[in-house]
């Protein structure tokens, strides 16, 4: 009797990590989605065959926890990652720290392969705490996993992504829609080429301790982002309105102190950074993926946020008589 793989996925039921679990189910793995919330995890088990996805309540700053998911696992996939920190330190103890301590229990359990997802701004020398702790991370995973595989994905969009969604929420209630470092550059990744990215490199032998910063096929102003979403959800009457930095400071600084921390300190230096695939690295196209670009799936889910919600009124059948 064959003995089926085993794919651990820390993350796996976030905005990436849904899509990741598909995929690895599809390609046979039982699949073990490592979560804080099992309850929250259940839509994932549909993704798989009977018995086939597992759901794991694992803390990845639980070191037990995280020596028990990864036990008897062939693949190891670090999806975790946050926007904010909930108090001091977060970014250090989840982006660096809790994903060396996880490639450690990966390389101790005898996994065979390992990918950590980073994001494309990493940096030692950012200004941001996120961008330096996610570099931090990366190095955290290749001192104790030298093998691991790095993906380093630009803004993510799919269906449930919380950049575009966000923004098309604002110009549905906001009467203008605000610009803060219009001219910085982006390169938006569909989803479901970063997850097929994750495939791809588990099935190249060459892909073993490679670094890959994924972008899609065109770079964007985050002008030019704002001024798409106005117009495919309808709302060109909203101007965009330049927001100067230290206006913009003063608004993260307060809030950063609201429920969600819709806006952080932190986060406008991460938008004053431009997040393009740099010249010579390996990307989409070097694991055989052709990327996705955004017009062909935001108009889908940027209906909603349409007056009327993006449905056509009723007309009244004719008079037959």
């Amino acid at each position: 009797m064959t003995t089926r793989k085993v794919a651990t996925v820390f993350g796996g039921s976030g905005f990436i990590g849904r899509y990741v679990v598909k995929r690895l189910a599809k390609a046979g793995y039982v699949v073990r989605a490592a979560v804080r919330d099992t309850e929250a995890a259940m839509f994932l088990k549909p993704m798989g065959g009977v018995g086939q996805i597992v759901l794991l309540q694992a803390d990845i700053t639980n070191d037990g926890a995280v020596r028990r998911a990864v036990e008897g696992a062939d693949v190891v996939v670090n999806l975790v990652g946050i926007l904010a920190e909930g108090k001091a330190g977060d970014f250090q103890r989840i982006h660096a720290d809790a994903a060396g301590a996880l490639a450690r229990a990966s390389a101790a359990a005898g996994v065979r392969q390992f990918v950590q997802i980073s994001a494309i701004a990493a940096d030692a020398g950012s200004p941001s705490l996120y961008a330096r702790s996610k570099f931090a991370g990366e190095q955290a995973v290749r001192a104790a996993f030298p093998s691991a595989i790095v993906l380093r994905p630009g803004v993510v969009f799919g269906a449930e992504d919380n950049f575009f969604n966000m923004f098309a929420g604002m110009a549905r209630m906001a009467p203008f829609m605000p610009v803060i470092s219009g001219d910085s550059k982006m390169q938006p990744v569909y989803v479901g080429d970063v997850a097929d990215a994750v495939m791809a490199a588990l099935a190249s032998a060459d892909a073993a301790g490679g670094l890959y910063v994924l972008g899609g096929p065109r770079v964007w102003s985050f002008r030019e982002v704002l001024a798409y979403i106005l117009k495919e959800t309808g709302r060109t009457d909203r101007r965009l309105v330049n927001i100067p930095l230290p206006i913009a400071r003063i608004q993260a600084f307060f809030m950063e102190r609201m429920p969600g921390k819709p806006l952080t300190r932190d986060q406008l230096l991460l938008i004053q950074t431009d997040t393009v695939v740099p010249a010579g690295v390996k990307g989409l196209a070097d694991l055989g993926i052709v990327p996705t670009p955004v017009e062909l799936v935001v108009p889908g889910y940027m209906k909603r946020y349409q007056p009327g919600g993006g449905r056509r009124p009723v007309l009244p059948m004719p008079d037959a008589r």
